[in-house]
């Protein structure tokens, strides 16, 4: 009863399907697809990715390239060297690392928050460009084995273990 009135209603599957989409692009004057722009935003990634990686496939990096390069790996080891220099410093003469200490705690608070970006920012770009450049491999899932999962836990002797017998021992 209920089908043969909305057949009266809206006639067949053809004409429910075409007031269907008949609605769908009058509610797309008012609002756009948002799947369709989705899948064209990706489209347009796709196809800048794309335009990107065909530039850089076969560039060949000049003397400036690897300048860049060897001076973008070095803020992390005179970091780390530095940091135990400021400890050699300390140790080789205490008057001087405590004159500077105290320079250093005249740096107003701003400047130190800036400096924190500034590495954070430099660091986390770094880190980034890592991740995106090497995809580490998904681990593989562990096969759990039928007779370890059945399996009931054994008992050690304390004869195996001179130390548990010795605690045995010790308790008794």
């Amino acid at each position: 009863m209920i089908r043969s009135l909305f057949g009266l209603l809206f006639g067949g599957a053809r004409e429910a399907r075409a007031l269907g989409q008949t609605v769908t692009s009058v509610a797309e004057v008012f609002r756009p697809n948002a799947t369709r722009a989705m899948e064209l935003g990706h489209d347009a990634y796709k196809a800048a990715h794309a335009s990107h990686t065909a530039e850089f496939q076969f560039g060949r990096g000049g003397w400036f390239d690897s300048a860049v390069n060897g001076l973008n790996r070095l803020p992390r080891p005179l970091l780390a060297l530095g940091t135990l220099a400021l400890f050699v410093y300390a140790m080789a003469d205490p008057d001087g690392f405590a004159l500077r200490m105290l320079a250093l705690s005249a740096v107003p608070e701003p400047l130190w928050w800036l400096l924190g970006a500034v590495v954070a920012f430099y660091f986390g770009a770094r880190e980034a460009h890592h991740l995106r450049c090497t995809r580490p491999a998904a681990p593989a899932p562990m096969a759990i084995s039928r007779q370890s999962a059945d399996a009931t836990p054994q008992h050690h002797d304390s004869a195996a273990n001179p130390a548990l017998a010795e605690w045995k021992k010790g308790n008794a």
